[in-house]
């Protein structure tokens, strides 16, 4: 285990307590990404490698395997509100989701016609809506077939159909909404920053500040995010995960022995903080809880 927090506003101690300690829990992959809590395991992707990750604590040590191979691509995991697994595949530029029956089920790989860039992050919310991601990460070259002129925010709607949210980002990346999910956080890699919009009634957004600048020299880059029930916001970035309070200001850092991609909470207390970094997969326990995954009426957990 490593000393893993740097403070920079004595709140911090609130979320992340000063001795906090890092520990790898599994190694040996080639490019970990996009983890989920779902029950008594966690679920992440070796995007390199191919393959989707099964990891689970058991008295005896950790059990690893492999849950799906090939991935066809997947960078991102999720849950919907009937803990159907939710996928982004960079790969093969669509959303899927793995139905119950173990069928996989396409929700969207086009706009007005043309092939999505690469889906790469997404949250659903409730009422089944999926937000997502479509940088060019995925493609060839970062460019190759590539037929849309714009990296765009989007939401599908469980009838099918898709709404294009936002078109305004050099490289959007990770997403998470808030406790109440009146707000939807967006990473801009290419930018180092995240954007906050309004979620209004109807789903559809409003605005689109800058919520934080994570500019930094160090390795690493703007991409995954979650938010803890406070509205804290936890966002991967140069040299670590950085932690924002719900106004945008920097409360600190935590730093794994590697540049992490993602984040996702975890255990029956939601108190784990699961971190892909690299080759690896490391967890932090935490004092304020993360918001569950699948997310569920806002009165219940308030």
């Amino acid at each position: 285990m490593t000393a893993a927090v740097e403070v920079r506003d004595a709140r911090l101690a609130d979320l992340v307590s000063s001795d906090a300690t890092i520990e790898r829990v599994a190694a040996g992959f080639r490019f970990t990404e996009g983890p989920v809590w779902r029950g008594d395991h966690l679920l992440f992707v070796d995007v390199v490698g191919k393959r989707i990750i099964h990891w689970r604590q058991l008295l005896e040590g950790p059990e690893v395997r492999t849950f799906r191979a090939p991935s066809h691509g997947a960078n991102a995991l999720t849950l919907d509100a009937q803990n159907r697994l939710v996928i982004c595949e960079s790969g093969s530029r669509a959303v899927t989701r793995i139905e119950t029956d173990g069928r996989t089920r396409l929700l969207a790989d086009r706009f007005e016609g043309k092939r999505l860039n690469s889906p790469n992050d997404l949250i659903v919310r409730p009422d089944g809506a999926i937000y997502f991601t479509d940088p060019t990460y995925g493609l060839p070259n970062g460019t190759e077939g590539k037929e849309l002129p714009f990296q765009g925010l989007y939401r599908v709607m469980p009838d099918g159909a898709i709404d294009l949210l936002a078109d305004d980002f050099a490289m959007p990346n990770g997403i998470a909404l808030s406790a109440d999910q009146r707000q939807l956080y967006v990473g801009d890699t290419d930018r180092r920053h995240i954007r906050v919009f309004d979620v209004r009634s109807d789903g559809r957004l409003a605005g689109g500040r800058v919520f934080a600048e994570l500019d930094s020299h160090e390795a690493g880059w703007t991409d995954g995010m979650k938010v803890d029930c406070r509205g804290n916001v936890y966002g991967t970035g140069p040299g670590g995960v950085w932690v924002f309070s719900r106004r945008g200001h920097l409360l600190g850092r935590i730093i794994p022995p590697e540049p992490p991609a993602n984040l996702a909470w975890g255990d029956a207390d939601w108190k784990t903080l699961f971190i892909t970094a690299c080759t690896s997969l490391y967890r932090i326990r935490v004092n304020v809880a993360g918001i569950p995954v699948p997310l569920g009426p806002v009165a219940s957990r308030m």
